[in-house]
């Protein structure tokens, strides 16, 4: 039988879509790791490496080393544009290569190498900028050495050194040798913003002919020497284990090798993954079940909502001005479901073990902690674990966790062969780190004027800090789980928040926007009824609590305009929510109907400030693709349990959003100055309750349940 691999597929697909394939050009094409384009200098042979994060080859290509994963947010593209500014050469010249997991690589922020929260740009736009920076200087240097001139005198552009006063010029290409013996520069000189050609441009994204042609290799693309498959069957209710496993009718299964037990569960290797799954599903195992598989959802709901409304174990989380004040009090009690991450490229990851070390090869978000873990479960030093990141299919989070990796590196050690683990849609679907449940307790206090003058808010939530693998304070305080509330840009004058861990069993997850994604629905829907409450418009209540941050307010009022604020279009209402993630300001406004119970999104209206963005394009796709996530959860995701499992298996009845249900999406961004902040996350936020506060303006019903299917259901 002739097989074909998923990137020969896209590759013969795309000689039969001759349109699409012509309409996209190679400008800046590279692959991440091997294979560099025609005519370039791979990242092993002879060049110019002044800092980690680049290589100017003789041939003019410069190799510029990405320490974050690609998921589609932009980093292969926004990164090696912030290096080429400040270098001085043309996107066209950049090969970008995903970088090893080492020290030289890791964030500034979180003194690791990992992608999340947003970070990404702001964390890595002075780093990038200085290497290039220096770079620059260090050629420029070399040029004035052999011409015998003063550096100040000279210029670049597109990767060339002009001498104008003498009429001649020198390539980056003909200057590498040179370049070597230049010392680097303390503190090399920066560009100013208006020296910017490449930063603030629209610049073709580096990844998408790859993605287009079937050459972007992502981690399920991988194949080595000797390479194995293996499917690891885990107990169905969290925290079960093992207590004996049959696997005769497995290992009879055509194309199984070999049947191994590791700490997750039961692995069946095979010559290939259909084997392996097969296998599986052949296995008989016994579990000791534990005690949640007594738990369900309705169980834990209920214990949330009695730990919301009595307040037992509540840890103090901020604490401004008085705890009683009079006035017009409001109270509303909300709950939100678990949910899963989705992404579409299943986890997986392939691991070699030897005696020499460790390899892998996995699309992770977590470089440093991935090699760690397989240090310890190999038993070698941390430098014997080589990590190759590959393209991630879809991450919003979930990647964040060691699991997957770990699993790949138990099965190669007991096989002592290179292997594949992957897993099936189920797998994912049923062992994620979810989007934590929640349960929040929220009042406000209006004075006689309307104003907003007091609130007390209270979060029931599992740690997502805790779920990372990091310690909480002696306090038990988990800000990620209290996003949204302790760090709400509103002016209340008298505002308590309160946590609670429930430490429920389920493992909580990091999910795009973490702690935000189901806070700020609680925050900005009570806001929209505190504002209906005191007679005043939503916008203006909302401004008027937010005088002390100007971008925020200018952000809101960007939006209202852009959307007409109050002239909704024809059979729609309008609901307008802001939202504050990681030291971004968003807001948007939906105009929705209703078809029967379920919210119909027909416009969305986002805006967001962005400080600098380093490619427009990029970000606006960012709020675009954010939006359409944070609305996905909101309109039907959700995960349920029964007796300590989860019942969703696959997209039948895990459901996201279809294609006809987004709605037209209108982003804009707001360029405020100064340094780039995160924009991967804060659309997701916002959606949700500015289409439940549209709801309202239809119905008069407010949803305090998410997802809407049980809110309006």
């Amino acid at each position: 039988m002739t097989t074909i691999n998923r990137g020969d597929f896209v590759r013969l697909g795309s000689m039969f879509a001759g349109s699409l394939v012509l309409g996209v050009g190679a400008s800046g094409c590279a692959n991440q790791s091997h294979g560099a384009p025609a005519g370039s200098v791979s990242p092993e042979t002879a060049g110019f490496k002044p800092n980690a994060w680049l290589i100017v080859h003789p041939d003019e290509k410069v190799t510029i080393f990405v320490n974050k994963s690609e998921m589609g947010q932009g980093v292969a593209t926004g990164m090696p544009t912030i290096v080429a500014d400040e270098l001085d050469i043309p996107m066209a010249n950049v090969i970008m290569q995903f970088a090893p997991a080492a020290a030289a690589y890791v964030d500034p922020g979180f003194h690791l190498q990992i992608t999340g929260g947003s970070t990404s740009t702001a964390s890595m736009w002075m780093p990038l900028r200085t290497a290039g920076a220096s770079a620059r200087a260090m050629l420029v240097a070399a040029a004035a050495k052999q011409w015998g001139v003063d550096p100040s005198t000279l210029s670049t552009k597109d990767g060339t050194v002009i001498d104008a006063k003498n009429n001649r010029t020198a390539s980056y290409g003909s200057l590498v040798t040179a370049a070597a013996s230049i010392p680097a520069p303390a503190k090399p000189t920066l560009k100013t913003p208006d020296q910017f050609t490449l930063i603030g441009k629209v610049n073709k994204r580096i990844d998408t002919p790859l993605k287009v042609n079937g050459t972007a290799k992502y981690g399920i693309d991988v194949r080595v020497p000797g390479m194995k498959f293996a499917s690891v069957l885990y107990p169905p209710v969290f925290g079960a284990k093992v207590t004996s496993f049959d696997a005769t009718k497995a290992k009879q299964v055509k194309g199984v090798i070999d049947v191994v037990q590791i700490p997750s569960g039961i692995a069946v290797v095979a010559d290939n993954s259909w084997a392996a799954f097969q296998g599986k599903v052949a296995l008989t195992v016994q579990y000791d079940n534990g005690p949640f598989a007594n738990q369900s959802t309705e169980t834990l709901k209920t214990r949330y909502l009695e730990l919301a409304r009595t307040g037992a174990g509540a840890i103090p989380a901020l604490s401004r001005g008085s705890k009683s004040v009079s006035g017009k009090r409001l109270e509303a009690t909300y709950f939100g479901n678990l949910a899963a991450h989705a992404a579409m490229e299943p986890m997986n990851a392939t691991a070699s073990v030897t005696h020499d070390g460790v390899e892998i090869w996995a699309p992770t978000q977590v470089q440093t902690l991935a090699q760690a873990s397989a240090a310890k479960i190999a038993g070698v030093p941390v430098n014997k674990v080589q990590i190759h990141t590959t393209y991630l299919g879809g991450g919003f989070g979930r990647r964040l966790y060691t699991d997957f990796t770990n699993d790949a590196v138990w099965v190669s050690k007991a096989i002592k062969a290179p292997v594949q683990v992957i897993w099936q849609r189920e797998d994912d679907t049923q062992h994620d780190w979810y989007k934590p449940m929640g349960a929040n307790s929220v009042s406000g206090v209006l004075d006689d004027r309307g104003n907003l003058v007091a609130m007390q808010h209270t979060v029931v939530m599992d740690s997502i800090y805790q779920g990372l693998g990091f310690p909480l304070p002696p306090s038990g305080l988990d800000s990620v789980s209290m996003d949204s509330v302790v760090n709400s840009q509103y002016g209340i004058p008298n505002f308590h928040a309160y946590y609670i861990n429930p430490k429920s069993g389920v493992p909580p997850g990091s999910l795009r926007a973490p702690g935000a994604n189901w806070n700020n629905f609680v925050m900005e829907s009570f806001i929209d009824e505190l504002a209906h409450a005191a007679g005043k418009d939503p916008l203006e209540f909302r401004l008027a609590l937010l005088q002390k941050y100007p971008h925020s307010a200018n952000v809101l009022r960007t939006v209202a305009k852009n959307a007409s604020w109050g002239s909704p279009a024809a059979g729609t209402k309008q609901g307008i929510a802001f939202g504050f993630w990681n030291g971004t300001a968003a807001a948007t406004v939906a105009e929705v109907s209703m078809n029967g119970n379920t919210p119909r999104v027909h416009r969305a209206f986002v805006v967001a400030d962005v400080g600098r963005a380093v490619n427009p394009t990029i970000v606006r796709q960012q709020l675009e693709g954010a939006t359409n996530y944070g609305l996905s959860m909101a309109l039907a995701s959700i995960i349920t349990i029964k007796n300590g499992a989860v019942q969703q298996h696959n997209f039948y009845d895990y459901l996201v959003m279809r294609i006809d249900q987004a709605p037209e999406v209108h982003a804009d961004i707001i360029e405020s100055g100064g340094s780039p902040t995160g924009i991967g996350e804060i659309a997701t936020v916002t959606i949700a309750p500015a289409v439940a506060n549209a709801v309202f303006a239809i119905n008069g019903k407010r949803a305090r349940v998410l997802p809407f299917t049980q809110a309006y259901g």
